[in-house]
């Protein structure tokens, strides 16, 4: 009998070391999942603090190349309008009665629109 208990005593404590052994390479192996998942997250946090710079970056040259867009539009029109201005100018000194003759035009053909819309205004269409 004493033979019994020593063997089942000595099985008890194979599998309880057994146990340990598991349970030891059980810790280690979430150990060494939880380090892959934070070096992942790392990598992660870095990527995306990458993308956010590249983006602000890319958003200010957007920003830089419309405003460059806007300021040579503006002076094209100034230009334009520079132009136009010099133009009727001399047509006006070259043509004095018909740029009076033309401006009367646009003017009547101007009040006969704003009293064909006042006359619909007044009807209630």
């Amino acid at each position: 009998m004493n033979t019994t208990v020593k063997t089942l005593g000595d099985e008890a404590s194979n599998l309880a070391h057994e146990a340990a052994l598991g349970t030891e390479h059980a810790i280690r192996s979430t150990q060494h999942l939880a380090q892959q998942g934070l070096d992942g997250l790392g990598t992660a946090r870095a990527q995306t603090g990458a993308a956010l710079q590249q983006l602000a970056h890319d958003t200010s040259a957007l920003t830089h190349r419309g405003m460059e867009a806007l300021r040579d539009g503006g002076q094209q029109l100034r230009e334009k309008s520079s132009h136009a201005r010099q133009a009727t100018a001399e047509y006006i000194q070259h043509e004095p009665i018909k740029s009076v003759l033309i401006a009367a035009a646009v003017g009547a053909g101007l009040m006969g629109l704003l009293a064909l819309f006042s006359r619909h205004r007044g009807n209630g269409h």
